[in-house]
This record gives C-alpha cells, sequence and structure tokens, in this order.
C-alpha cells in the first residue's frame, strides 16, 4: 500500500476503535493530572482481557506512583525525564513465579526452566500492555514504552523487589498529553504482509520507499536538518551489540533458556 492509499484509505474509516489504534503517538510530556483511579482500574481490565496463552496470564505490572521511585527509574533507565514526569509508570513484567505458586499449592513443580515457558510470559506481558496502551488512549491519556527498563535490569530487579521468575520487560509512562507531536510513518504493507509464504522479493522495495517517505519526514521534523532514512539509522543502531547483559541476567533471574 502507498503512502497516497493509506492516507485514502485513513480518510474512509468509520470504525471508532481503527481510528484511535492507528492515531497512536508516542507521548513524553505529561500535564501533573493524576490518572483518576476509575480509569486506572478500567485500563488494567482491559490489559487482563488480552490474549493470553492456555489462560497462564504469565505476566505482572508494577504501577509506580512514588516520585522519589520515579526518579530512581528515570535514572536507571538513561535519564529519560518523561519517566520521573509521568504521573503513573507502569512496569510490565513477565511472570513464572505466580505459576510455580499455583503448581505448589497441588505439590507440583512446573517447568520453569524451558524457553518456551520464557517465550509465553513475555508474549503475555507484551499483549497486555498493548491493550493498556489502546485503552489509556481511547480515554484521552497518552502514552510512551520505555525499553531503556532493561539498560540497568539488575538494579530494576532490586528496586521493585522482583521475585525470582519475574523480570521487566519493558516500562511504559502513562498520563494526560503535555504535547500535540505528529504521526510516524511506519513502512508499507508490503514490507510486513506476505501472502501465503515469506516473500524476500518484497523486502527490498519496500525498504527503498519506506527510506523515502522516512527521510521526507525527518526533513519536515528537524525543520531541514536532517533527513536521515530508517535503514541507515536501522543499520548504525544494530552494528553493536544491545544489551548484552540481558542472557546472564535472565539466567541469574531463574530463567534457564533450555
Amino acid at each position: 500500500m502507498s503512502e497516497t492509499t493509506r492516507d485514502q484509505a485513513n480518510q474512509d474509516l468509520s470504525n471508532e476503535t481503527i481510528r484511535t489504534l492507528i492515531a497512536h503517538r508516542s507521548i513524553r510530556r505529561y500535564k501533573p493530572d493524576p490518572v483518576e483511579p476509575a480509569k486506572r482500574d478500567a485500563i488494567l481490565y482491559a490489559a487482563q482481557m488480552a490474549s493470553t496463552s492456555s489462560n497462564m496470564q504469565a505476566y505482572s505490572v508494577i504501577g509506580v506512583t512514588e516520585p522519589a521511585l520515579k526518579r530512581e527509574l528515570a535514572v536507571l533507565t538513561g535519564n529519560q525525564a518523561y519517566v520521573e514526569q509521568c504521573p503513573l509508570f507502569l512496569v510490565w513484567c513477565a511472570d513464572l513465579y505466580r505459576l510455580k505458586e499455583a503448581g505448589a499449592k497441588h505439590g507440583t513443580a512446573i517447568a520453569e526452566d524451558t524457553t518456551e515457558n520464557f517465550i509465553i510470559a513475555t508474549v503475555d506481558a507484551a499483549l497486555a500492555a498493548q491493550n493498556a496502551a489502546s485503552a489509556a488512549e481511547s480515554l484521552g491519556l497518552g502514552i510512551v514504552y520505555i525499553g531503556g527498563i532493561r539498560n540497568r535490569i539488575a538494579e530494576v530487579t532490586g528496586l521493585l523487589k522482583l521475585p525470582k521468575l519475574v523480570y521487566p520487560v519493558f516500562g511504559m509512562c502513562l498520563g494526560y498529553p503535555d504535547q500535540d507531536p505528529g504521526l510516524r510513518p511506519r513502512l508499507p504493507v508490503s514490507g510486513i504482509y506476505h501472502e501465503n509464504a515469506y516473500r524476500p522479493e518484497q523486502i527490498r522495495p519496500a525498504i527503498d520507499e519506506y527510506d523515502r517517505i522516512v527521510s521526507d519526514y525527518m526533513r519536515v521534523r528537524t525543520g531541514g536538518q536532517s533527513d536521515r532514512d530508517w535503514s541507515s539509522q536501522m543499520a548504525e543502531r544494530l552494528s553493536v551489540p544491545q544489551r548484552a547483559h540481558m542472557r546472564a541476567y535472565l539466567e541469574e533471574q531463574g530463567f534457564k533458556l533450555t
């Protein structure tokens, strides 16, 4: 789908849910207004209704409202000021500890040291978080995901008192937006959708098209100071290992990945 076709499709949409989803933007400035408990609970309930493998619900979420604790987390995530500024910071965790306790209730030890269960817990956390994000945006709130929670993940784990078999997948700032950023363009559909089998021949043309789109977007966003395209940004970012400490951390936390 070309950008022109995508724009036309967006204009023709009448479904409120889809309109909310495609209007997603990352919010990095928040008003001081707290998130009302009723809205928070509605968002969490929406998160709970996300799909989950075999009803395991292998995730937990830590809601952080204490200013001093948010300040520490802001530092640990790479000095991201919006972690401290947002009224509610959510830390989404993959959680096999609760399943271990469920097994213990019946005298059964769960097979906790498997890669499959690690994947299930990580995916469950991501699905629940995205439901929460969409619910929040439908209520006029804004969010931004914080992958930096894994920068100094062992310290975050200690700070939040996470037991073995629980690890923080990412954070999420939540609050009322105090900015109105533009939409960031995405890859053309041909770059992510393959009919019946993976089609490598689609990839380079999709990258080329997206590079042109992102270059134009960056030129406007930076007032002509930059026109960097997507592939050059990805090439630079992925040319060096990212968070090389993660495997050792996960094993220490009880995820053996066998």
